[in-house]
């Protein structure tokens, strides 16, 4: 049994090196995303999808042996695009800096596959699909899914994929999750797990929070109860639901720093927009309505507040004790939302585990920010897997 507890602090040197490695690696380049058709499937809670489409992207080739293939697992608002760029647009996959040639998941090594979630609302079946009974959009009639419902749409298509094992199985808050999962549902599927910024099940203080931002969508005129078109958004709901998110992925310090008391306007009108951080607030709300959907926000958190790998398995500290497979468990110093005793829980209880700390200012965000802590991490992790 093997527990390593590391507490660096990230020195310029280190952060010299990781860059340097990064700056001269390659990128994946243009992705094409594809999907797979799936046979029915019973869900946790009972009801069954007769029809379900994965959307998802890989990076790379497999073996011979058919043993080099990771797993990305994307967080809430996130998607199949992890690395490389789509043809005609220039933004990179979200965790593009760690992804590619000669960087920490080196795609000359592995085979690397991530997959939009079910349930999501890019391009896998979920609250904006289609219902082949109805012809018309899910929307609310869309069965309640769970992490391990998630997880089960992931292993179908690692079965048609013909991928024999996971070397490792990584991401970040709702990715995190689904690391779990991963090693409770099937740990003879996955050789070892990075599990980052989340605990073993969701907190009342995170249950509580995504209650308030459903309660915002659900509360704007135009959600209609769920039937709205799909070009008439909640806006007001969904924007809202974004800025009260983008609170508990920041912290005092990195929000104090970036905005201060900055002004954007003298106005004293009482509804105007007065403060700088009032006007980042709105804009990552305005963002977030042009490429999300609100029920589909509905729908995940509900899945996120659901997440607890003891249910109907027994005590966490039993549950984890299982997971034997190596784990790197990252948590963040300054993370309010998943805050660091939900991973030194983790740590404290996995038998075969090291925990590493990311030192930033920038609150539970800092898994998609930092890459230079996170990326000499899992090169080292993964380099010892085999």
């Amino acid at each position: 049994m093997t527990r390593t507890l590391i507490h660096e602090t990230w020195g310029d040197h280190a952060a010299l090196i990781a860059r340097t490695e990064a700056e001269s690696a390659g990128s994946v380049g243009k992705v094409i995303p594809q999907t797979l058709e799936l046979p029915p499937l019973k869900l946790h809670y009972g009801d069954t999808l007769n029809q379900i489409t994965v959307t998802y992207e890989t990076y790379g080739q497999l073996n011979a042996a058919k043993d080099n293939a990771i797993l990305i697992c994307h967080a809430l608002t996130g998607s199949a695009h992890a690395a490389g760029i789509y043809d005609g647009d220039n933004i990179p996959g979200w965790w593009d800096p760690l992804i590619g040639p000669g960087k920490p998941v080196d795609t000359e090594k592995h085979f690397v596959v991530c997959s939009n979630i079910l349930g999501g609302c890019y391009g896998t079946t979920g609250p904006t699909s289609i219902n082949p009974a109805t012809n018309q959009p899910y929307r609310l009639s869309f069965p309640r899914y769970t992490m391990r419902d998630v997880v089960e749409v992931q292993k179908r298509l690692m079965d048609a994929l013909e991928i024999a094992s996971f070397k490792s199985v990584l991401g970040g808050s709702m990715g995190g999750m689904q690391v779990l999962e991963w090693a409770a549902m099937y740990p003879g599927c996955v050789r070892s797990i990075i599990p980052i910024a989340i605990g073993a099940r969701h907190s009342a203080w995170a249950i509580g929070l995504g209650e308030v931002a459903r309660r915002s969508i659900m509360s704007d005129p135009a959600w209609q109860n769920g039937n709205y078109a799909s070009d008439q958004q909640p806006e007001t709901g969904l924007g809202l639901a974004r800025a009260i998110a983008m609170l508990t992925y920041r912290s005092f310090e990195s929000l104090e720093s970036k905005f201060g008391r900055e002004r954007v306007s003298d106005t004293r009108a009482l509804t105007d927009v007065s403060f700088k951080i009032e006007s980042y607030l709105s804009y990552q709300g305005v963002k977030l309505v042009k490429r999300f959907d609100a029920n589909t926000y509905l729908y995940i958190t509900r899945a996120m507040d659901d997440h607890d790998i003891s249910e109907g398995r027994g005590k966490v500290s039993e549950v984890l004790r299982k997971m034997k497979m190596p784990a790197l468990v990252m948590g963040i110093n300054s993370d309010v939302l998943y805050p660091e005793t939900e991973q030194k829980e983790l740590m404290e209880y996995l038998p075969n585990a090291q925990y590493v700390r990311i030192n930033s200012p920038h609150g539970h965000d800092s898994f998609l920010i930092e890459f230079p802590q996170v990326a000499v991490r899992i090169r080292k992790f993964l380099s010892q897997i085999v």
